[in-house]
């Protein structure tokens, strides 16, 4: 055979590798409103930047027939390119072979990937499209699972790692995206879930649909398990190029700087009266996020998930930085189970990966009753608490306004190690509020009076008393636990001079092999 002929040999094989499971279920894929696994990734990578590797890989099972049916890349596209000129690695699940079970020969080529983006220190974006274990394979293939998710664990906290799920994922397959630090699901074509509506139906009676039980919506707003929810594939591409953009490359990277046209000192008088007067009045928290960071631009994380605390990522003078805000305008900002657990998650991925926090605090405190208590709400309480304790970057606190009991302690106060805390004049730092507090300290009084107008006003005056008294931002100015109250106006100056001083901070845990955090 001439030269000629084995190019010709060659070409012809990556064509055919290129239509994963034929032209007839690449238009079945496309009826679906999916786009096949190369397309995904031409759109995540920059145009011609994609390297693939093991294109020519197939399974090696022989049972069941499987020997006469052979695929060229046997289910997953793998490889290497680039997100605005940075790089990255991705592996994309291709449902057009096998309806994109995974097989040991897949499973040694995502951990391929996984193995170099970890000594090359790159992220690691995973596109899910599969119906999980290819059965023929028995044992193969859950061992194959398993290699994944020791991979994912590894790399954990060393490089980002970003799950897409662009179909069905079920049964041992979720393990290893809920293992990566960010998942996004499509709205209408994708589904996660441990056991399918037939095995639900049979084992409790529950008839549900595939959405119903694990669509993107109830991941997005009931389980958490899904951070991102796009309204179709092309959208989820571009959220994840986002996201990207905040993220470095690895551990022991610095996030990128991008130069921002945004002046440091731009005032904004809205902040000076967006706290309403009558304490118990909401606001929502996100037009001050808005008025403070580069632009306007908040990518926000897990929005319809535990919606009393707001997470997500900005730039501040061109950094970036992960900001945590108790939300006033959902549940009045009080800190529960769900919102502990986003907040501890989001914090621990900050600190992981070098990137400064910055937490707005307007909080009456931790929710009551006996469905959280039952819950856990202590040891999800203290995995918050925790996870600022434990945070080394640099860590930035405003109060806006009532900081109340241990929730004050849990977010981000002085004693977990903030660098700087600041306080609107508005700040009420306190054990309790107001009104409860007169209801403990003056008890005694309030039973003594009868007359309901006396008893108005002399809680009205004891309120006032006790605030100015103990809930003053400047009694906690007093004790060094706030470092300045600032005007409300100039927060966004206050904050990026701050992240400019702190560019340099080292600080280090003691020597242990790891923390046993309250899981």
């Amino acid at each position: 055979m001439s030269i000629e002929d084995k190019i010709k040999d060659l070409l012809e094989r990556r064509d055919q590798a290129r239509l994963g499971g034929g032209q007839k279920r690449i238009e079945t894929q496309h009826a679906k409103g999916k786009l096949t696994a190369r397309e995904r990734i031409e759109l995540m990578l920059d145009e011609d930047s994609f390297e693939e590797f093991d294109m020519f890989v197939s399974h090696r099972c022989h049972d069941f027939g499987m020997e006469k049916e052979r695929y060229l890349s046997d289910g997953v596209v793998t490889g290497y390119g680039t997100v605005d000129g940075r790089l990255v690695y991705v592996f994309s699940q291709d449902f057009t072979v096998f309806g994109g079970s995974l097989s040991e020969a897949y499973a040694n080529k995502i951990c391929k990937i996984m193995d170099q983006a970890l000594k090359v220190g790159a992220p690691v974006i995973g596109i899910n499209d599969s119906g999980g274990a290819r059965i023929q394979e028995g044992v193969k293939s859950l061992g194959g699972y398993a290699e994944i998710f020791e991979r994912n664990i590894i790399a954990s906290g060393v490089i980002p790692q970003i799950s897409a799920i662009f179909g069905p994922c079920a049964g041992g397959a979720v393990y290893s995206p809920a293992l990566t630090d960010f998942v996004l699901m499509s709205k209408e074509n994708s589904y996660m879930f441990v056991t399918g509506p037939k095995v639900v139906k049979t084992v409790t009676g529950e008839i549900v649909t595939d959405q119903e039980l694990g669509g993107a919506n109830v991941h997005a707003s009931k389980s958490g398990v899904a951070h991102f929810v796009a309204n179709n594939e092309e959208e989820g591409i571009m959220i994840i190029r986002k996201l990207l953009s905040y993220l470095p490359a690895n551990n022991m990277e610095d996030p990128p700087f991008v130069t921002s046209d945004d002046p440091i000192d731009r005032l904004d008088d809205a902040l000076n009266y967006i706290i309403p007067e009558n304490p118990n009045k909401p606001y929502d928290v996100k037009d001050v996020i808005a008025a403070i960071v580069d632009n306007g631009e908040f990518l926000e994380v897990h929005r319809n998930y535990a919606s009393n605390i707001v997470v997500g990522f900005s730039r501040m003078g061109g950094m970036s930085v992960g900001i945590v805000a108790n939300q006033p305008n959902y549940l009045a900002g009080v800190l529960d189970i769900d919102a502990s657990k986003k907040g501890a998650r989001f914090v621990r991925f900050c600190d992981a990966f070098n990137i400064p926090i910055l937490t707005l605090v307007d909080v009456p405190g931790f929710l009551p009753g006996t469905q959280q208590e039952y819950g856990g709400i202590i040891t999800n309480g203290a995995k918050l608490l925790y996870a600022y304790g434990e945070a080394t970057v640099p860590k930035i606190t405003i109060t806006l306004r009532k900081s109340y009991g241990g929730a004050h302690d849990v977010m981000g106060s002085k004693q977990l190690r903030a660098d700087i805390n600041y306080a609107w004049p508005s700040a009420e730092i306190a054990v309790m509020g107001a009104r409860g507090a007169v209801e403990i300290i003056e008890g005694k009084k309030l039973r003594e009076l009868t007359d309901e107008v006396e008893r108005a006003k002399f809680i009205e005056e004891k309120e006032a008393e006790y605030r100015e008294k103990f809930a003053s931002p400047y009694q906690a100015a007093r004790y060094g636990f706030i470092d300045d109250i600032i005007e409300p106006r100039n927060t966004r100056f206050r904050v990026i001079r701050a992240l400019q001083s702190l560019s340099t901070k080292k600080q280090a845990l003691p020597p242990k092999k790891h923390s046993n955090l309250p899981l």
